[in-house]
């Protein structure tokens, strides 16, 4: 028995049915995973992205900061909600591209509330990887319990033809393996790695060409996505069990595969953690969740920043897989200062994520306001907390 998943083909019927579409508020209820900012569900998704920052935790260290009190890290809201499947029946995708936009804090207790527009899709195209490929787009919102807009995430997926996937390009065909002291030298520069924390980086003191502390994660193992999974990451729809999970296959069959080990119906979110759905969607190996991936690139800015500093938008392209087995460095360069139309006074931040392989898996570009000493002006975290 060999895993599959259903296949079709990029017809001008499917083409047509999906602009009929474009501009649908999406049902998401099956997608939701945290609602309340409680102190758990921040504490699970912070280690799940493997984020030690005390400012999303340690209640004596918030009440120190311009928050007053803990507060989820800016990428919190992807446990909220972060992507669901939709539409192409038949089709493989991969989450490709997304832009993060973050409007005022998620402090402890609060309640959050998302929607899910799709916009529509640009293609069909030309591609390397599977001939040809249509690219959909969707747009999030999150608001608190007061209906403020606290986050946006616009993001793309890239859908194709199963049948006719070369594979990922490059992937290896098994996962790297590590020598002892090899092991050692990654371990020692995860555990170097610390937040700047209470002490401001102030915009006067921040030049072009700065580099930021780099970051690691790695070696990738099946339990970095389980962790994922359990902080809230993006099961897509919701992982289930027994009968609840056979009933919801039964009612979407493309939301599922038959494990050619197990025989159990395995989610297609699977690919992050099974090898043979990894296959069935024409991967050498389990890979990386995009989101998780940028998780990792906020992780780098809020280390760099400090806590009296504000993300306000982060993009990145997931370039390549990030396979298991693989070690990921996050670095960052100062390309630009600036006080922009709202008053902010920003750096801008061109950022990198490159394998062992020295292949760039994520190249991004973030926006960080930082405190200017020489204005009077309330600080960025201040000026984003109104209530």
């Amino acid at each position: 028995m060999t895993a599959s998943l259903p296949q079709t083909c990029i017809t001008e019927e499917l083409i047509e049915d999906m602009r009929a579409k474009a501009g649908t508020e999406l049902r998401i209820d099956h997608s939701i995973n945290n609602e309340e900012a409680t102190r758990l569900a921040i504490a699970k998704f912070t280690a799940g992205i493997g984020d030690p920052n005390p400012l999303w935790t340690d209640a004596e260290h918030a009440a120190r900061s311009p928050y007053g009190r803990i507060v989820a890290p800016p990428s919190w809201v992807v446990s909220v909600f972060a992507g669901l499947q939709f539409g192409w029946p038949g089709l493989g995708s991969f989450h490709s591209e997304t832009t993060l936009r973050f409007h005022r804090p998620v402090r402890l207790d609060d309640r959050i509330t998302a929607s899910c527009t799709y916009l529509g899709f640009d293609g069909p195209r030309p591609s390397r990887f599977a001939e040809k490929v249509v690219v959909d787009q969707f747009a999030n919102t999150y608001r608190n319990q007061h209906d403020e807009l606290v986050a946006e995430i616009d993001w793309s997926v890239v859908n194709f033809e199963r049948a006719r996937a070369g594979g990922s390009r490059g992937a290896p065909a098994e996962p790297s393996r590590w020598a002892e002291d090899e092991l050692r030298a990654i371990e020692a520069h995860v555990l170097a790695e610390e937040p700047r924390g209470e002490k401001p980086r102030a915009w006067e003191d921040v030049h072009i060409g700065d580099q930021l502390d780099a970051l690691t994660k790695g070696p990738i193992g099946m339990t970095d996505e389980i962790a994922f999974v359990a902080g809230g990451g993006a099961p897509i729809p919701r992982l289930a069990a027994h009968g609840v999970a056979l009933r919801a296959y039964r009612r979407h069959p493309d939301w599922a595969f038959r494990d050619e080990t197990t025989g159990a119906l395995e989610p297609i979110y699977a690919v992050h953690y099974n090898r043979a759905a990894a296959n069935a969607m024409g991967v050498a190996l389990a890979y990386d969740v995009g989101f998780q991936r940028q998780c990792w690139q906020i992780h780098l800015l809020t280390n760099w920043a400090g806590d009296d500093a504000w993300i306000k938008r982060a993009h990145a392209e997931y370039r390549r897989f990030v396979f298991h087995g693989d070690v990921v460095r996050l670095s960052g360069d100062v390309t630009r200062k600036y006080v922009d139309s709202d008053g902010d006074s920003c750096v801008e931040v061109v950022t990198t994520a490159r394998n062992q392989r020295d292949e760039e898996v994520m190249p991004g570009l973030a926006t960080v306001v930082l405190p200017n000493a020489g204005s009077d002006a309330p600080g960025p975290v201040a000026r984003r907390l109104d209530r």
